[in-house]
Parts: structure tokens; C-alpha cells; sequence
């Protein structure tokens, strides 16, 4: 929990926890408070409270009773997605306006994919320690190599086309966000969990929405986005010139950021 207002719900996405950074600064700076618990099977959250996203947003909302909060923006973001709509579509009652930023908001990596089996041996529970120690231990020593190898899994521009839209301080933001991935159980349960998602689901989330996606992004298609702003009757979509799916990075950083803030204070 970090700063002093409005509170906020941050549901992270894939390989993260409760130490997430991307988007805090302009929160807290806006006098908005931001709530991040380790989702299912991340830090020191236990996977047995995932078994399905339903379950997991129950266990969200108990934590929110033990804090005393009775209403939250929610911000969802990446493979957080999913829980994200769960939890507004499952307690309206609770959320007083939901963001999706570069969020999953269907059936996303199927177990067919080349991707989806990669990453099934790279974060599964027993290699992904070694695997992020690996990450973190070349991105200390080659902090700008790291960033141009993994670019590609972030964006689907070239690097030398993005090159005037990525800000000095992207690399060493990438630096610092291998230092604290971990996948614990929580990357595959993702995985599996996505298949839970329906557009009735979409349907029933009756809260302010904003829906934030870049044009670029090789992560997740903004065929996420889109499905969700055509679903979502109070949404609002911005498809952004970022540079790709960290929509935080880069010199468009800062609409990013007021998109965001403008929405919690207008129509969140």
C-alpha cells in the first residue's frame, strides 16, 4: 500500500506482485492511494486461492473488508486482465470505475502455441527462479543488450522504428522490472485462467471504463481492447502511439498518464 487518497485496486500482470512500480508515480502525485496484493500464485500469495478467478476475487474482497475499504477504482493490467473484469463484473457494488491497461480480456496463449510451451518450461514453479536470476543477471551487465533482445517481445515495431519514441529512461526501467519479476505459480495459472473469460462477463461490467491499449503491442493484440470496448457499455478506448506494451515507457509516457488521471477524476 503507498500513498494517501482515492484508493485504487492494482491488479499487475504476469511475472509481477505486490512490488509493482509502472504507473504509481502520477497516482500518488493525484492524491490517489494504491492497493497492490500479490495476485494467486505470485509473492507470497498462495495458489490455492486461484483456482478459479472467481475464487480469487473473493479472497480480494476480503481484503479489502480488513482494510476497511468499502469502494475502489480498479486498475488491470497485462494478464491481471482477466481478474480485473471478474471482479468489477462480480462486484459492482465495490468498484467505482475499472481501468484495462494493455490488458488480456479473452481466451489469450492456448496450450498449442509455440509461445504458450515455451513458457511452460522457462516460468513454470520449479525453473522460473533460475530463469528470472538468468534475466536479471545479464540485464545488470548489459542493461541497453537486455533491452534490445527482449524489445521484440514487448513490441511489434522494429527497434530502429521505435528508436524516436523510447525515452532515455525506458532502459533502465526495463532494468529494474527484471530485478523483481517472478512467475511463481501465478504465470501458468494466467495461462490456463484466461479460458474462464466470457463476453457476458464484458456485458455485466456496468462501471465508468477506460480501456488503454498500444497500436504496438506485440504482447497482447489490441484485438483485446477492442472486444472489450464493444462489450463493455460505459468504456472509453484509447489505442496509444507507445511503443509498445510497458504503455508507461517512452516520450508518451506522460498521456499515458493523464488519459489515466483525467479519467479518475471526471468519470472514475
Amino acid at each position: 500500500m503507498v500513498g494517501i487518497g482515492e484508493p485504487v485496486l492494482v491488479f499487475h500482470g504476469g511475472h509481477s506482485n505486490c512490488h509493482e512500480e509502472f504507473g504509481y508515480e502520477a497516482l500518488i502525485e493525484n492524491g490517489f492511494s494504491i492497493i497492490t496484493p500479490s495476485r494467486a500464485g505470485y509473492g507470497k500469495t498462495s495458489k490455492e486461492i486461484g483456482e478459479t478467478l472467481s475464487m480469487a476475487c473473493d479472497y480480494y474482497v476480503k481484503l479489502l473488508q480488513h482494510l476497511n475499504i468499502e469502494k475502489v477504482h480498479v486498475v488491470a493490467i497485462s494478464a491481471g486482465g482477466p481478474t480485473g473484469i471478474i471482479f468489477a463484473s462480480k462486484f459492482p457494488h465495490l468498484t467505482r470505475s475499472l481501468i484495462l491497461q494493455s490488458a488480456v480480456t479473452k481466451e489469450w496463449l492456448m496450450p498449442k502455441d509455440h509461445t504458450y510451451k515455451l513458457a511452460s518450461i522457462l516460468f513454470n514453479a520449479s525453473t522460473e527462479k533460475y530463469t528470472w536470476a538468468m534475466i536479471a543477471g545479464i540485464t545488470n551487465v548489459f542493461p541497453r543488450f537486455m533491452f534490445k533482445q527482449m524489445f521484440s517481445s514487448f513490441s511489434t515495431l522494429k527497434y530502429k522504428q521505435a528508436k524516436d519514441k523510447i525515452n532515455n529512461n525506458d532502459i533502465p526501467s526495463v532494468a529494474q522490472m527484471n530485478r523483481r519479476q517472478r512467475s511463481g505459480h501465478g504465470f501458468l495459472m494466467d495461462l490456463s485462467q484466461t479460458k474462464e473469460l466470457t463476453v457476458k462477463d464484458l456485458k455485466s461490467i456496468n462501471c465508468p471504463t477506460l480501456i488503454m491499449h498500444s497500436n504496438f503491442d506485440s504482447a497482447v493484440s489490441t484485438e483485446h481492447a477492442k472486444l472489450a470496448h464493444a462489450n463493455i457499455r460505459h468504456s472509453k478506448l484509447y489505442l496509444l502511439d507507445t511503443w509498445g506494451h510497458l504503455i508507461w515507457l517512452g516520450n508518451l509516457s506522460r498521456h499515458t498518464n493523464a488519459i489515466v488521471i483525467k479519467f479518475l477524476k471526471s468519470d472514475g
